[in-house]
């Protein structure tokens, strides 16, 4: 081989060793599909006298891969008459065309609007008009300026909210509370309401607690809220909902008020009450109650003819009681449960048993 043919070979060998250590590049990703996705399951709705909008932020891009964090979310209104569809949002320059933007929503904080879960919430109060039709739709930046396509649309129908129902009572009972409310017949706008009007029951655990729907709204004003924890106090607010063209429109809830399910049950009374005496003492057996939350057992003793007195008490899992405070004479004996409730619930008496002391 010649000394340019060397040369030449050597040449061609340092380009595939490079082309080796560098490897194969891989075409570029275009922008749009570093983009992030669009947010997600947006939902709107009336609360008194704004509009209230939720949704879950994206946590991809749109070649789905990890979004670690978006920048800015931006949100868009256009209002109309409500007659027709609304206005389609397509993106132009990151922003929707012939929409206003009324808010911007930072990931470091997002204030104005707030979390909730894994969902964003934002309150509108801007500019509102009864009857007028609101519709809405976000965008997604991210750190890079990139922006994402346009979530789906919502449109709201603003109208006017229940006023707020009055004299609210809530009955205690057996692991449950039953609430009853007047019907409300006005407007928050002072009108009459004449469409129909379902109502809410809100539950909170404290006075100062964050109420939400103890169960699906009814048609009625009573409801009976079940499944509670005795001897613990709830509190409760109720609010009328109306449904205007599409839209949920809740109304000023109640004053709270606070009730506690109480354990009102008593137990079985214990059975098979035995006496057997001997000298200065009463030995009493039974057999004991079936109930898990029996604390104890309490003895009433009367002479031959007269009424019971509690003479003493045992706590479970005891089923006998030694009486050392008789003389001669006969006795009569009677036996109870007793629950552990805040207000114990004393069961009805055993069988009586009547012994002599000679």
């Amino acid at each position: 081989m010649t000394g340019r043919g060397r040369r030449l070979a050597a040449c061609l060998g340092l380009a595939a060793l490079a082309l080796t250590a560098c490897g194969k590049k891989s075409p570029p990703v275009p922008p749009e599909q570093r983009a992030p996705q669009p947010a997600t399951d947006l939902k709107g709705n009336v609360d008194q006298s704004a509009i209230v909008l939720s949704w879950i932020p994206p946590n991809r891009r749109m070649d789905n891969t990890r979004e670690r964090d978006f920048t800015v979310m931006r949100i868009f209104r256009v209002e109309d008459s409500g007659a027709g569809e609304p206005k389609s949002a397509i993106l132009t320059d990151a922003r929707i065309a012939g929409y206003e933007e009324i808010a911007a929503i930072r990931s470091v904080e997002p204030e104005p609007a707030v979390r909730s879960g894994p969902r964003l919430v934002y309150t509108d109060r801007k500019g509102l008009t009864y009857g007028r039709r609101y519709t809405y739709a976000i965008t997604t930046g991210d750190p890079h300026g990139r922006v994402g396509p346009p979530s789906l649309r919502v449109s709201v129908s603003y109208a006017a909210a229940p006023a707020e129902p009055e004299h609210l009572v809530a009955e205690p009972g057996e692991g449950a509370v039953r609430l009853r409310w007047d019907a409300v017949s006005k407007l928050l706008d002072g009108t009459t309401a004449t469409d129909p009007l379902k109502y809410e029951v809100l539950r909170a655990p404290s006075a100062e607690g964050d109420l939400a729907p103890a169960a699906a709204a009814v048609s009625d004003t009573a409801l009976t809220d079940g499944n509670l924890e005795n001897d613990r106090e709830y509190y409760y607010a109720v609010r009328a909902v109306r449904v205007v063209a599409g839209t949920t429109v809740y109304g000023r809830p109640s004053a709270r008020i606070a009730a506690t399910p109480r354990d009102v049950t008593p137990p079985s009374p214990p059975a098979n009450l035995v006496a057997i005496p001997s000298e200065g003492v009463v030995r009493l057996s039974w057999t004991a109650s079936p109930e898990t939350d029996v604390a104890g057992y309490i003895v009433y003793r009367a002479p031959a003819t007269g009424g019971f007195e509690r003479i003493g008490s045992v706590d479970v899992p005891a089923t006998t009681y030694l009486d050392r405070t008789v003389a001669r004479g006969t006795y009569r004996y009677v036996v109870t449960a007793q629950d552990r409730a805040a207000r114990p619930n004393e069961s009805r008496r055993s069988n009586e048993v009547r012994v002599t002391l000679p």
